[in-house]
């Protein structure tokens, strides 16, 4: 009955990591837009250039964290279902320790972050802020 508590205590720990690393994604999700619009907006009143190229550093940034989140919590979910099928990883082949929050075993088995940023859940937020910020940058930057 301990190992049955042990796997259960260990799945909770992942779980709770997991729940966190999601957390984290929505708010990048939910600090990216109105921090790069706050400054688009200065930029098009004032007709500066300035404003919205410096919005292009946190929409980038807000885009590369939100992937990192991602591809993050892609590794814990991972790791979850490996300690709850008692998957072996290596060689030669070994379970996941009790209670480790390693998730190098399962690194193979998840996307890089790089392919993760162009993946559908995040491209399709974080292009388009890009693709508004470069175009409030070149109306700015012409009048």
């Amino acid at each position: 009955m301990a190992a049955d508590e042990a796997k259960l205590k260990h799945l909770e720990l992942i779980q709770s990591v997991i729940s966190r690393l999601a957390g984290n994604s929505f708010s990048m999700k939910g600090w990216s837009i109105p921090l790069v619009a706050a400054l688009m907006a200065l930029a098009a009143k004032d007709a500066n250039e300035r404003y919205a190229a410096v919005a292009l550093l946190p929409a980038l940034c807000f885009w590369g964290l939100d992937a990192y989140y991602l591809r993050q919590e892609r590794l814990y979910r991972k790791l979850y279902n490996a300690v709850n099928l008692n998957s072996t990883f290596g060689n030669p082949p070994a379970p996941i320790p009790s209670l480790s929050m390693n998730t190098l075993p399962v690194e193979p088995l998840v996307k890089s972050c790089v392919r993760i940023i162009f993946s559908k859940s995040v491209f399709w937020l974080h292009a388009p802020i890009l693709v508004a910020v470069v175009a409030v940058t070149t109306y700015a930057s012409t009048h």
